[in-house]
C-alpha cells in the first residue's frame, strides 16, 4: 500500500528509540509477573507502542506490530496516527472491513487527517463500494495534502478510472508527476501503473 506506507512513513521514521523499547519489551516478556499484565501497570506510552510496533513490522514481524499498534490505541484512543498505522497494517493484511473501521477512527480522532482520509477511500477502491464516498474522502483529502499530494492525486486518478473519467484521471497524474521529485522512484513507478491502466482500458 504505497500512499500509507508514505503516510506512515513519519511514525515509522521515528524509531530511533527502537532498539531500547525492543529490549524493554523482551525483558518485560522475560520477568513481568501478573501484577503488570494490567492495562493500568503498561509502562509503555500510546506513542512508544506505536513506535515499537513500527520496528516490529520493519523486521518484518506484522503480528506483533499489530499488537503493539492495538496497544497503542488502547492507551490513547485518540492518537490519529496510531489508529492510521495499525490501519495500514490491517490493509496490508488484507483485512479492508478492520482497515477501514481504525481509518475511520483515525479520522474522528483527528478530522482533517488527510492520510487517514487519502487511506480510507483507497480502502473503499480497494472494496469496490462506496465509490462515492471514496471521492470526497480523497477530494477533501487534497485540501490538507501537503507532500502526500501526488499520492492522493494517484488515488482520486484511481477512482476517477474506475468510475470511467479516464481523461479526468490523466490530468490528475500529470499534476501528480509534475509535484513528484525525479529522486522519488518509488512514488513515479506507482504514478507510471496508473497511466498503464488509462492506456490499457483496466481498472
Amino acid at each position: 500500500m504505497g500512499a500509507a506506507d508514505k503516510t506512515c512513513a513519519g511514525l515509522a521514521g521515528r524509531t530511533a528509540r527502537a532498539g531500547l523499547l525492543l529490549a524493554l519489551a523482551a525483558l518485560l516478556a522475560g520477568c513481568a509477573g501478573p501484577a503488570l499484565l494490567g492495562r493500568a501497570q503498561d509502562p509503555l506510552s500510546a506513542d512508544e507502542h506505536a513506535r515499537l510496533g513500527a520496528a516490529y513490522e520493519d523486521q518484518g514481524l506484522r503480528a506483533d506490530a499489530k499488537k503493539e499498534y492495538r496497544a497503542a490505541v488502547r492507551r490513547d484512543s485518540g492518537c490519529a496516527e496510531c489508529w492510521l498505522a495499525l490501519g495500514n497494517a490491517e490493509f496490508n493484511d488484507g483485512r479492508l472491513k478492520e482497515a477501514e473501521s481504525a481509518f475511520r477512527k483515525a479520522l474522528k480522532a483527528e478530522p482533517l487527517h488527510a492520510g487517514a482520509a487519502n487511506n480510507l477511500a483507497m480502502t473503499l477502491l480497494e472494496g469496490g463500494t462506496r465509490l462515492a464516498e471514496a471521492e470526497k474522502l480523497a477530494r477533501s483529502a487534497l485540501a490538507n495534502a501537503g507532500e502526500l499530494r501526488p499520492y492522493i492525486l494517484d488515488t482520486l486518478a484511481n477512482i476517477l478510472l474506475r468510475t470511467g473519467r479516464p481523461e479526468q484521471a490523466a490530468a490528475l497524474l500529470d499534476q501528480a508527476e509534475a509535484g513528484t521529485p525525479a529522486q522519488d522512484s518509488a512514488t513515479r513507478s506507482r504514478l507510471a501503473e496508473t497511466r498503464a491502466k488509462i492506456g490499457t482500458g483496466t481498472q
